[in-house]
């Protein structure tokens, strides 16, 4: 169809027709929220680099989730930030640790809320690794164990999904193999499946106080530059037993988001992560851009891009705005 035939732009000319005609519809339903557990009561921690966000302590954490929920928010994922640090992260699996208190609280205040819990040792390791660390070495297998029984804490104590993020191989199959054994096959597993080694993800370490103490994550997340090796990883959580798959960080990772939606027949994650929101917030509160039509437009590209949920700092302002 060629000019003079064909004018797009008839379709254009009004808001009526552009939303008729709109492809790609972001929703409330598309959101999760992420929250940041601490000990204590009524402690609100503002994160510096990550404008309107807090590490909360639980009665926090269920103020948020309630707010969540009531504006259609259908699920929060939960990061823990403990007090006691270890090497063989002990406070990640603790039965009363900060995470499994708070899936608890979250629970029964908002029971129709799903509550997901990130599964990592990096947070809860007093050298910041994600695995157990021999040397200099993170052993792969040695953490298999630590991370399947961290994930068997947070079922027992509630949670609705558990979202393995360490990014050691086979560890989809040992949370899986854990989970059933104890009766507790219900319970889906998201995986951070291609999960890139990327420095958008400054603004996170300081609201889960885990950078490493040495070296970097080279070793286990994955190289920026490579797309292909995406397809492999998330073919082999798909083997393994995983429910969802995750693309992380999500905005400068589209094409792998299209790439895994096009390849995968199960439903696709994408993590818009903190620098991504860092960015964006900084850039507002200079005048620079419209904050919340960069919001809108950063989070419809993502879903664009073939995401059918999106982890974002934006869930409860995007929420706000989709609602009105």
């Amino acid at each position: 169809m060629l000019f003079p035939d064909y004018r797009p732009r008839r379709m254009r000319k009004s808001d009526a027709f552009r939303r008729m005609v709109r492809e790609t519809r972001l929703d409330v339903a598309d959101l999760i929220m992420p929250l940041f557990a601490v000990e204590g009561k009524d402690t609100r921690q503002a994160i510096a680099a990550m404008p309107g966000h807090y590490q909360l302590s639980i009665d926090h954490i269920v103020k948020k989730s309630k707010e969540a929920f009531s504006l259609g928010v259908p699920a929060v994922i939960l990061f823990g930030v403990p007090k006691r640090k270890d090497a063989l992260a002990t406070e990640a699996y603790a039965k009363d640790g900060v995470v499994q208190r708070a899936v608890k609280a979250v629970k029964e205040a908002v029971p129709d809320l799903a509550v997901i819990t990130d599964v990592c040792l990096c947070a809860y390791t007093d050298h910041g690794h994600c695995g157990i660390v021999q040397g200099q070495i993170i052993d792969n297998d040695a953490s298999l164990d630590l991370l399947a029984k961290t994930a068997l804490s947070h079922a027992k104590a509630g949670a609705d999904m558990v979202a393995p993020s360490d990014m050691m191989d086979g560890r989809v199959t040992e949370i899986r193999n854990v989970l059933d054994e104890a009766d507790m096959s219900h319970i889906p597993i998201m995986s951070y499946a291609a999960k890139y080694c990327s420095a958008y993800y400054g603004p996170f370490r300081e609201a889960a106080d885990s950078a490493p103490q040495f070296g970097d994550r080279r070793t286990y997340q994955m190289d920026p530059a490579n797309a292909q090796e995406a397809i492999r990883e998330v073919a082999m959580d798909v083997e393994e037993g995983a429910d969802v798959v995750m693309v992380k960080p999500a905005l400068a990772y589209l094409d792998i988001i299209r790439r895994i939606k096009d390849e995968v027949d199960l439903p696709v994650a994408a993590y818009n992560v903190s620098g991504e929101y860092a960015m964006i917030k900084a850039a507002a509160e200079r005048g620079w851009l419209d904050g919340d039509a960069i919001m809108i437009e950063t989070l419809t590209a993502i879903k664009r891009a073939g995401a059918d949920m999106i982890l974002t700092y934006f869930a409860l302002e995007a929420a706000h705005l989709l609602n009105a």
